[in-house]
């Protein structure tokens, strides 16, 4: 009988599951049930009164959600604003730290003396650990004897409170997050570039090209899809910060620079704020989730199309 037509044994027709199985049974326990449960736990409210800590939830639908956009509201107030900033904290970082990791890959992609302390220079700041990080720019934004204010003192001007000014410690956590991520962006972009043949540019160049022109017509298609990987990482990254936020100001004064993450975290503890909490875990995921697949069809569209 040929050995197509042989009937697998059982233990040869469960071994790939099997193979699968501890992987499978760990994804479940830690990513599928946790989000279900998030899903139902967001539509109850913790009971109220002076016993209710040992009486179940109460099912209110979809109030948490209607609670969380409406501004009057003392939760929804914090949300929408910390979700004003948020989406600003994640717009800034796209389009300031990604720009910024390929300038610094197209600018160390080249033949110069220090190369490898250049890039490893470039790349240190993403190797700290968030918090430490976070504390080093506290100092460089103090007050008094903060870095940056002694350098616009040196110029004149008496200091800005960055941590202090609600127009300003948004900002101030802007600047550090594309300090410390604009490095890794650009290992990414370095890694893109490198693949990218040689030959290409010098036939280029034999045809009149350009520096500009090379970039506009051969480095960024060829590069489409480390620029996608870059945004979409970058994005949810954004939507991830809370360490930082512990040691520049903890999203203050009065929410002006509180995210989205770290007001879920400042709330988990309240037992009233349970609902409230898992409603914004959803409203975080689908805005992450809508962002990425939203990029990837677009991607896909223009590569179909091309």
């Amino acid at each position: 009988m040929p050995a197509r037509l042989r009937q697998k044994s059982p233990l040869a027709f469960l071994q790939p599951y099997l193979l699968i199985a501890p992987t499978l049974i760990l994804v479940l326990m830690f990513n599928v049930v946790p989000a279900f449960r998030t899903v139902n736990d967001s539509l109850y409210k913790p009971a109220r009164g002076l016993n209710a800590a040992g009486k179940p939830p109460d099912y209110v639908g979809v109030e948490n959600f209607r609670d969380l956009f409406d501004d009057s509201h003392y939760m929804g107030g914090r949300f929408l604003r910390a979700f004003r900033n948020t989406i600003i904290f994640a717009l800034a970082t796209v389009c300031i730290g990604v720009p910024l990791g390929l300038l610094l890959a197209l600018l160390l992609n080249r033949r110069q003396p220090l190369l490898g302390l250049w890039r490893f220079a470039v790349f240190y700041p993403s190797l700290l650990p968030l918090i430490g990080a976070a504390s080093i720019w506290s100092f460089i934004f103090s007050d008094s004897i903060g870095l940056a204010n002694a350098v616009l003192k040196t110029f004149g001007h008496p200091g800005l409170n960055w941590l202090g000014d609600r127009n300003l410690v948004l900002l101030s956590i802007i600047i550090v997050n594309i300090w410390k991520q604009a490095g890794y962006f650009m290992i990414f972009f370095l890694a893109g570039l490198q693949n990218i043949p040689r030959n290409i540019y010098e036939s280029s160049s034999l045809d009149g090209a350009g520096p500009l022109e090379q970039f506009a017509y051969l480095t960024l298609p060829l590069l489409r899809r480390t620029v996608l990987f870059v945004v979409v990482i970058s994005f949810t990254f954004a939507f991830q910060t809370v360490e930082q936020l512990q040691a520049l100001g903890e999203g203050g004064p009065a929410d002006s620079a509180n995210l989205l993450l770290y007001l879920i975290f400042q709330n988990i503890s309240e037992r009233r704020n349970w609902g409230y909490v898992n409603a914004m875990t959803i409203v975080l995921i689908g805005v992450v989730l809508i962002f990425t697949l939203s990029n990837f069809l677009l991607f896909e569209r223009d590569e179909t199309n091309r």
